[in-house]
């Protein structure tokens, strides 16, 4: 009888095993999906509406790991899947939009560009992957963009230019707007250039850890300002917030260079 009711508990151990880590990976499977629908939509030229499915992968991906850390589901398997999930969501989807909005008018020229951009989030996630398995790495700090990062500043982009075309909404910061045509000229050089940050060794904060403490009263301020302006001026704001993000990292790494610290994870 006590052998009957150890295997019982061994198997209800396994089953609680099991359910821990499929859970998070039904939010990232819902991650890569959407990046796949997204490619659909930019597919039969509906740009505005495939960004936004990118959009929602972001809160996949912000979801999955969250849930993997409260059911105590974290797996190698969860990390190689969401992985790809990434790439299919942040690196894929965003370069094909791009390339179909903007790159393609560029000819032959077009295509190596939103390849590099995909190799290089392939390589990013990689490294990532690398070092997560053994424990490399720093707490606070990304080394290099961080693949959603990067595509938030090209769909965020779609969102902002949209608007200039009477899509995605009426509400405009009049200065981001005006800036966005000489951003649509520039894109295959902005495209080669989060490609190259995302590789790189430029430090990229991680938003989690010590670095957020939201119980201070600068930390609720800054969250209720960003949100405030995010509601108000939801495109031009989120591409704002993202380049800002994109160019902390070149910042930080001239500072780097400069002082003689080493880059994350290198010390």
């Amino acid at each position: 009888m006590q052998e009957i009711q150890e295997k019982k508990r061994i198997d209800m151990d396994k089953l609680k095993k099991t359910g821990a880590i499929v859970l998070p990976s039904i939010f990232t499977i819902a991650n890569m999906a959407f990046g796949f629908f997204a490619i659909l939509l930019a597919s039969e030229g509906k740009f505005v509406q495939a960004s936004w499915f990118i959009v929602v992968s972001y809160a996949m991906d912000m979801l999955d790991g969250r849930v993997a850390r409260l059911v105590h589901g974290e797996s190698s398997f969860g990390v190689e899947i969401d992985s790809l999930s990434d790439w299919m969501s942040f690196c894929i989807a965003p370069a094909y939009l791009m390339y179909k909005l903007v790159l393609k008018d560029y000819g032959v020229w077009g295509y190596p560009v939103a390849f590099l951009y995909v190799l290089c989030g392939g390589l990013r996630l990689a490294r990532f992957n690398v070092k997560s398995h053994f424990g490399g790495g720093s707490k606070d700090y990304f080394q290099g963009l961080p693949t959603p990062g990067a595509a938030g500043v090209m769909i965020s982009f779609v969102l902002a230019y949209s608007m200039l075309e009477g899509e995605g909404g009426v509400r405009s910061i009049p200065g981001v707007s005006s800036f966005m045509p000489f951003v649509y000229a520039g894109i295959p050089f902005i495209v080669v250039a989060l490609a190259l940050l995302m590789v790189s060794n430029a430090p990229y904060a991680a938003f989690k850890g010590d670095m957020i403490k939201l119980n201070s009263i600068k930390g609720i301020l800054f969250l209720t300002a960003m949100l405030s302006l995010i509601v108000a001026y939801p495109q031009d704001a989120l591409f704002i917030f993202f380049s800002i993000y994109a160019l902390s990292g070149v910042f930080g790494g001239i500072y780097n260079l400069v002082k003689g610290k080493p880059a994350p994870g290198q010390a």
